[in-house]
């Protein structure tokens, strides 16, 4: 009845109106109910071929004043959905109010299509679905390589979150423009990856230098977002190490942020924006396969040194490991707390080590990606936070 509602409102009137209206959805709803429970599939298929050369008569009487097939299409779905109810009552009725808001909302989705997205745009949307969805999953999930570091899977997954992140900063300036939608996008991308963020906020400010203010005040702010991350990941997994890691974190984090704001009041403070206007790629792939590969060789290092040195550095491995994410040198050093084979005293210093070159890595990403001129302005930002971390543990 609600598909049939929405259908009802643009059936027009007279000769020349729409063949189905509420009447008419709400009947073929209740016909594939009733032909599943009389004979189950056999007699639904039959009752669902009927209905679809119903709906060829009526699309041949009416295609002259509206050639489009959405009524019709509809009509034959409604009828399977009648019988998909009588197995499946939720996924019916999901499917159900899919489909009425899919067919309400059909100015608003005509308009976005034409007026909105760019041809662009929808490469690109097509292109990181082809990759989430047909080269991720099949992308060998095992490790293989010198010391088996190398996981296609992983590395895969790592080249769809940076073009997930580049994706997601285009559509902050699209939606909110360049002042605000950068460094709400990089915070936000500084969950998944800080380090990735900061390699594609180069990327973008390298492409377009009018962005350079909003791309530092989003990375800036994704190492933010990395302190936060690491304080819940420590408490999840021993609370202990964070009580006497907090007060660094904490300063960290607000030397990271007063530092972003500052760039952001500085965009702000220039007045133009990007917001509305064609900003070009929503990400590079090449960009994201380099980086990719940048991690790889760090992967392959750590494993090799794990395999010469063994167990007994674990602040070498801190160190290492960190360099590609500092979220998991949290993890591993916290897990050994846990386990009682490490002290808190010791597990806070690899943890340092781990966030040191962690930064470091950043800084490398930063110069790569953005050049000179986006480094020299990410490098103090990054070198603040880590000194106020040191700082505070030292003091």
């Amino acid at each position: 009845m609600l598909v049939g509602a929405e259908r009802e409102r643009r059936k027009g009137s007279g000769a020349a109106r729409g063949a189905a209206g509420v009447r008419t959805f709400s009947v073929a709803a209740l016909l594939g109910a009733v032909g599943m429970l009389l004979g189950g599939l056999p007699i639904l298929a039959v009752v669902a071929f009927i209905v679809g050369l119903l709906a060829v008569v009526a699309y041949q009487r009416s295609r002259e004043e509206d050639p489009g097939m959405t009524t019709e299409i509809s009509l034959l779905l409604t009828c399977l959905l009648g019988g998909l109810a009588m197995r499946e009552v939720a996924l019916a009725a999901g499917i159900g109010a899919a489909l009425a808001l899919l067919l309400a909302a059909r100015n608003r989705i005509h308009y976005f299509v034409r007026g909105v997205l760019t041809e662009r745009e929808l490469h690109d949307a097509a292109l990181f679905a082809a990759a989430a969805l047909i080269v991720l999953p099949l992308s060998p999930d095992r490790f293989m390589g010198p010391f088996d570091a190398i996981n296609p899977h992983a590395i895969t997954r790592l080249v769809v979150l940076v073009m997930a992140i580049g994706g997601m900063g285009h559509i902050a300036i699209r939606s909110l423009g360049e002042r605000y939608g950068l460094p709400l996008a990089g915070f936000t991308a500084g969950f998944v990856s800080s380090t990735a963020t900061i390699y594609l906020m180069g990327a973008r400010a390298k492409e377009n230098p009018a962005q350079m203010h909003g791309a530092v005040a989003g990375a800036t702010l994704s190492s933010v977002a990395t302190i936060i991350q690491m304080a819940v990941v420590i408490t999840l997994i021993q609370p202990s190490l964070l009580h006497v890691f907090v007060i660094p974190l904490a300063c960290g984090g607000i030397v990271a942020f007063a530092y972003s704001v500052f760039f952001t009041l500085k965009k702000l403070s220039n007045g133009d924006d990007l917001k509305g206007k064609d900003l070009g790629r929503a990400f590079d792939l090449k960009s994201a396969i380099i980086f990719a590969a940048l991690v790889s060789v760090v992967l392959l290092l750590s494993a090799g040194l794990t395999t010469w040195f063994g167990l007994r550095g674990t602040l070498l491995a801190a160190t290492v490991s960190g360099l590609v994410d500092a979220h998991a040198t949290a993890a591993s050093v916290a897990s050994l707390v846990a386990a009682n084979k490490l002290l808190v005293e010791e597990a806070l210093w690899a943890i340092l080590a781990g966030l040191t070159t962690n930064t470091l890595m950043k800084a490398i990403v930063a110069f790569k990606s953005g050049g000179t001129y986006y480094a020299a302005r990410i490098l103090p930002g990054l070198v603040l936070t880590i000194g106020a971390i040191w700082l505070a543990t030292l003091i």
